[in-house]
């Protein structure tokens, strides 16, 4: 099992170029399904999962030719309308596939899903909608098995927001006969990124960025060509990990307008921000300053944020009060960080940190994505060697992490 040996106390100097993002990726790749045209996507990153959903379209049938960061679906001789556990217990996006594949060919079976185990989020909001639409849905044996002859628009409030629920729903809807109505939709710019791309395909999709999302069916899709949008949460985890080693760093090919609040608390921390077109430059010169940071559904802060911001205030000047409002499980990675010294205090769904000028190096395990990115920070910053085990869980969803940070100066490598 691959390991992180980080040494800390390196400030961080230069560029780094950002990567597509991955919660728009796997979406839009599932999107592929909708059509027998060929999808073909760039800035497409070269990451775990992304590797993991190529599979499971192509398991499909779905054929799929990649280069480095484009690909081409066609999806024109689909003939398994089955995501298997095994191909679905790493990643919860395989969700995605159910409202493709039940829209287009009347029928789907999906494992129920997997992920990291930080919190319930539970898949019924994706059924509940679906069977509003006209499906008929059975759980039995660990898997979601659906049938419609056609489904049919229909008015669905979510009864809390739900990225995936969002996204499922309306590419179901898409070929769908009639208007569907989600209220209560995800705003989320990844959300955005999908309609984008759907609507390239031939769909009619109006309000996506906002919490009301109207979808008319048309009778089929044809292809098109999409460019996925930026990492924000890649961004946000490199601007904090200059924030808390310190130095001067500019990233491109990036989106300053999908970030704003993670800038903002960047900027209370006590960083300089320069934003140029797709280029946001961070320099931190002194200590940062705590910050308190409460999660909410964008564009509120980003819960995929909370972890990097944990790692930033355990060796910040001052206190700080970071409360977690979406999911219930999400500060598995503060005793790892406690390893390393951080002065940390949780109760329920609130961490009280109190920074403390140094970090003592150690062997930490990461619990979910974003847990490694705050071990990652937390090493970079710790005095010694840090070991970081389990960063299969980083290769999720980031892409060659450890490359991009020493080529700004960071002392980071893989080991075995």
């Amino acid at each position: 099992m691959q390991k992180l040996a980080i040494q800390g106390g390196y400030r961080l100097s230069g560029e780094v170029r950002i990567s597509g993002a991955k919660n728009a990726a796997l979406p839009i790749m599932c999107a592929s399904l909708l059509t027998a045209g060929e999808l073909q996507l760039g800035n497409l990153p070269d990451m775990h999962d992304v590797a993991t959903m190529v599979r499971l379209l192509e398991q499909m049938g779905v054929r799929v030719d990649r280069t480095l960061q484009a690909a081409t679906f066609n999806a024109a001789q689909v003939d398994q309308l089955v995501a298997p556990y095994d191909m679905v217990k790493t990643m919860r996006a395989a969700i995605l596939v159910l409202g493709p594949l039940l829209t287009r060919f009347g029928e789907a079976r999906v494992s129920l899903p997997g992920g990291c185990a930080i919190g319930t989020r539970p898949v019924d909001l994706h059924i509940k909608g679906l069977i509003a639409m006209g499906a008929e849905i059975h759980i039995e044996h660990g898997y979601i098995h659906a049938t419609a002859r056609r489904l049919h628009g229909a008015h669905i409030c979510f009864d809390m927001i739900s990225v995936t629920g969002t996204e499922n729903l309306m590419m179901a809807a898409v070929l769908a006969d009639g208007i569907t109505v989600l209220e209560n939709a995800a705003r989320e710019p990844e959300v955005v990124d999908l309609a984008i791309c759907l609507i390239a395909m031939g769909a009619k999709i109006e309000g996506a960025g906002s919490d009301k999302i109207t979808i008319e069916g048309v009778g089929t899709l044809h292809g098109a060509n999409h460019a996925v949008m930026p990492d924000r949460i890649e961004s946000g985890t490199f601007l904090v990990a200059a924030a808390a080693a310190g130095g001067h760093v500019t990233l491109t090919h990036t989106r300053a307008d999908i970030l704003d609040s993670v800038l903002d608390k960047l900027r209370e921390a006590g960083a300089k921000i320069d934003v140029n077109g797709d280029r946001i430059a961070l320099e931190m010169s002194a200590r940062p300053r705590a910050v308190n940071v409460r999660t909410a559904p964008y564009p509120a802060f980003p819960t995929d944020m909370q972890a990097q911001f944990m790692a930033l205030n355990a060796i910040a000047d001052g206190s700080a009060i970071v409360v977690e409002t979406i999911f219930e499980n999400r500060f598995m990675h503060v005793q790892e960080l406690q390893r390393l010294g951080a002065k940390i205090e949780i109760e329920g769904n609130t961490a009280v940190i109190q920074g403390c000028r140094q970090l003592d190096a150690a062997t930490v395990m990461a619990t979910d994505l974003r847990a490694s990115a705050s071990l990652v920070i937390a090493g970079m910053v710790a005095q010694g060697e840090t070991i970081i085990d389990r960063i299969y869980h980083l290769d999720r969803g980031y892409e060659h992490i450890e490359a991009k940070l020493s080529a700004l100066g960071a002392k980071i490598r893989r080991i075995n």
